[in-house]
């Protein structure tokens, strides 16, 4: 029985048209990475994912306060965010920053242009009381099937050179390159069957030599949301792990849950290419509460509790028995409202904490508080409401719904969403709400041609939320902008020096 873990196709979730994912990150030091061929299981210890693809920023610094208050000292960043570095700077946090795909091919061209990155993305922020930065991710899913090719030629390169510039900084013996795979690169009809797909065999043989040869694991993204998501075949109890009645029989092994099986397989496929040993580290993994049939508050809390017990329960799985993922990142700390939908409505909602960082239940993060604990010092914007106006006739806001809509955040009342049922009159308040808090509550735009109006009693019902706004917008690029710009920046200072 064929049960995948598969990522949907697509880059970063940017709210322009362009990564990636997605993370819950439990990590067990290894004492000796591959110079013995044993992994040796040290002290756990948990970290998330941080993504900033949201219209409702907070401070970076009030972030880090939440990560500390929750006692997380690791986190994983899709981009080299300027302002993120900064405010991680003698936090203590060990940090994993990422390199879009998109400039894989001017790393893969430049040795300039890795000493460039790496020189304002890496070495200008570490040393005493900087940020401890211990991984660098290159590219996010850049072998991803639906991606037909188009990064796979540049990320050995970008590797080399990058490697190549960390040496020449002095930063090689403790920062490691890793690349975050799709756990769409191996397939099988059973873990035990687990091999990388046909067309990256030779560049996956290339990337484990590179990682072994210097210390860095094998990182992949495994989401059961998914694969329950994609195929209404696939048994919904073996998403979790609370035990299943659709177990899969590998041989002696028994798989109750969809992670160990993912991971299995992957297990599998490194063995045949004599990688049995490779420490792996779980890129994303997670469960959405909103957006969708299946993401919602309890679903996400079961998944995300149960996978920490699991990892933290040191049980491993039936192919690394004893052996759990040296990090596990859980995808993730933040929900991020401007992220694409074009996996699904549900893109939006990954986080444990709501985009203002107020926690959505209660979660052990196995750190000793038995709870998450929400962020502090959040400027709200002031406690008022665009609604429709009850006393105007209706039956000409669809273009007005449209306009709201394509511009801020409706998921939420799709099929399957938490607003979904709170009526037409209601869905247009919804729509007319979020317009009006993302354009910072300006009085212009609760209008809608007199169809809108401002009040100050929350309109919200149930487990359907009317947001408020933060009053931050401290991010001075979308995510977006800024690696475009860095790009560019990047591209003419090599242009120049060769001049």
């Amino acid at each position: 029985m064929k049960y995948h873990c598969r990522r949907r196709p697509q880059e970063r979730k940017m709210s322009v048209p362009t990564s990636v994912s997605p993370p819950l990150l439990v990590s067990v030091a290894v004492m000796t990475m591959m110079f013995s061929g044993l992994v040796s299981v040290a002290e756990s210890a948990i970290g998330v994912n941080w993504g900033t693809i949201s219209f409702h920023k907070l401070k970076p610094s009030t972030v880090v306060d939440l990560l500390k208050d929750n006692k997380i000292q690791n986190v994983k960043l899709f981009e080299a965010d300027p302002l993120v570095l900064r405010a991680l700077m003698g936090s203590g946090i060990q940090v994993m920053v990422g390199i879009p795909n998109e400039m894989l091919a001017a790393l893969s061209s430049s040795p300039a242009a890795a000493d460039l990155w790496v020189r304002q993305n890496v070495s200008a922020y570490v040393g005493k009381g900087g940020a401890d930065i211990r991984f660098i991710a290159v590219g996010n899913e850049p072998f991803l099937t639906s991606y037909n090719g188009q990064f796979q030629s540049y990320v050995i390169p970008a590797m080399a050179n990058l490697q190549q510039s960390l040496v020449r900084a002095n930063l090689a013996g403790y920062i490691k390159l890793v690349v975050p795979c799709n756990a769409d690169a191996y397939e099988g009809n059973v873990p035990s069957q687990g091999a990388f797909r046909p067309e990256l065999t030779q560049i996956m043989t290339q990337l484990v030599s590179f990682l072994n040869s210097n210390g860095s694991p094998f990182v992949v993204n495994i989401y059961p949301f998914l694969s329950l998501y994609g195929n209404s075949e696939f048994p919904q109890d073996y998403a979790f792990f609370e035990g299943t009645t659709h177990p899969v029989i590998d041989g002696a092994n028994t798989y109750t849950n969809a992670f160990d099986g993912n991971y299995d397989t992957l297990i599998a496929a490194l063995s045949k290419m004599g990688y049995g040993q490779m420490p792996i580290v779980i890129g994303e993994v997670g469960w959405p509460t909103d957006g969708a049939v299946g993401a919602n508050l309890t679903a996400a809390e079961v998944f995300n509790q149960g996978l920490i017990k699991h990892v933290l329960s040191n049980k491993g799985t039936p192919l690394r028995p004893a052996v759990p993922p040296m990090d596990v990142y859980l995808f993730s700390l933040l929900d991020e409202g401007a992220k694409s939908t074009l996996p699904g409505n549900f893109e939006r909602h990954w986080g444990i904490f709501s985009f203002d960082g107020q926690a959505k239940y209660a979660l052990d993060l196995g750190l000793g508080n038995k709870k998450l604990k929400n962020a502090k010092n959040v400027q709200y914007l002031p406690a008022r409401w665009c609604i429709a106006n009850p006393n105007r006739d209706l039956s000409e806001v669809a273009n007005h719904m449209k306009l709201a809509c394509n511009v801020a955040d409706c998921t939420t009342l799709n099929y399957g969403g938490s607003c979904n049922a709170i009526g037409a009159k209601g869905n247009v308040s919804y729509a007319f709400n979020s317009y009006y808090q993302l354009q910072m509550q300006n009085e212009k735009s609760c209008n809608f041609d007199g169809l809108g109006m401002v009040t100050f009693l929350d309109p919200s019902v149930g487990d359907c939320r009317f947001l408020v706004g933060v009053t931050d917008t401290s991010a001075s690029f979308r995510p977006y902008q800024r690696w475009v710009v860095g790009c560019i920046l990047m591209l003419w200072q090599v242009w120049a020096f060769r001049v």
